[in-house]
């Protein structure tokens, strides 16, 4: 149950991410920009943006690399709520300000544990393991 539920966990906080990046690549893009603009974000990182919310995204989804791309999202998550949400007077920004940290938290939370047994992942070290190491002749470099 634990490696099902971890699966489960790591495909809904990437759905969002991936989601959203791809949105953004469309009709999205030029509307994104200039929010990221008019909060006093430059709109030229907008690729970045798109790159790791579809990237780390995937990459969590699949369980490959999960602590690193889990660490990233949870930063990007925060900086994201500080950036774009910190208007706490108002209701909505206080609601997706909160929100973001909370999924920064299930980030950190995959980071710490890792993606579990049915993550890529655990398939590569399961391969690293059965390979056997090669052996260099005596007085090779």
């Amino acid at each position: 149950m634990k490696d099902t539920t971890t699966l489960l966990g790591r495909l809904g906080l990437s759905l969002i991410f991936i989601l959203s990046g791809v949105a953004k690549l469309g009709a999205g893009y030029a509307g994104t920009q200039g929010y990221m603009e008019a909060m006093g974000v430059p709109g030229a990182l907008l690729p970045l943006v798109i790159a790791l919310e579809i990237g780390g995204g995937l990459a969590v989804a699949a369980g490959l690399l999960i602590r690193w791309a889990a660490l990233g999202l949870a930063v990007f998550s925060v900086a994201s709520a500080v950036l774009f949400h910190f208007d706490l007077g108002d209701q909505g920004q206080f609601i997706n300000f909160y929100k973001n940290i909370a999924i920064a938290g299930g980030f950190l939370v995959l980071a710490a544990h890792g993606g579990g047994r049915l993550s890529l992942d655990a398939l590569v070290e399961a391969r690293r393991r059965t390979v056997p190491a090669v052996a260099l002749p005596a007085g090779a470099p």
